[in-house]
């Protein structure tokens, strides 16, 4: 039985751990393992779980399967800061859905599912009008998941992993 919950401080390792385990499943190919090696250890180290656990602005989720996190999700309560995110999301106020991650023994088990409605739930709860994600034009399993759950396609973005550029479509879901 999966439970979702929000994370706490004595969750920082593990959530980092399990971002380091899922993050190169969402990679294009191509990407050099340098490339998401310094994005892990940029934007997924613990000291980075600790500022987002730390900062007002920011929801970490974590799928619990008994007593480990087994995915987690990253939302972001602020405006789009990039120019073009902000012109294709209509939405306001809005939630950014920034991570979502599942580890791959979880896959089809009902653990993403879960973590969505959490999301989803929380924008509701924070009286936004929607919610807004990047996902790479590439990883189209990711696409397809968001689709069921409501989201459309509005624009593209980029999105750096290291040092490579890759595209990303934006997705938005309104309420």
């Amino acid at each position: 039985m999966v439970t979702v919950d929000h994370a706490v401080t004595r969750d920082i390792a593990e959530l980092s751990t399990v971002a380091a385990a899922t993050f190169p499943l969402a990679c294009p190919p191509g990407s050099t393992p340098a490339d998401i090696a310094a994005f892990i250890a940029d934007v997924l180290s613990p000291e980075r779980f600790t500022e987002y656990l730390a900062d007002p602005t920011h929801t970490v989720l974590k799928a619990m399967d008994g007593d480990r996190i087994v995915g987690y999700s990253l939302l972001v309560a602020t405006e789009p800061a990039d120019p073009n995110v902000a012109a294709a999301v209509t939405l306001r106020p809005v939630l950014e859905l920034s991570k979502m991650y599942v580890l791959p023994g979880q896959h089809g088990s009902g653990v993403s599912g879960a973590l969505m409605a959490a999301a989803l739930d929380t924008a509701r709860a924070d009286g936004k009008a929607g919610v807004w994600l990047g996902v790479n034009q590439e990883n189209v399993r990711a696409q397809r998941f968001y689709g069921k759950h409501g989201f459309t396609v509005v624009g593209t973005k980029t999105f750096l992993v290291g040092a490579q550029l890759h595209s990303d479509y934006v997705m938005q879901r309104p309420f």
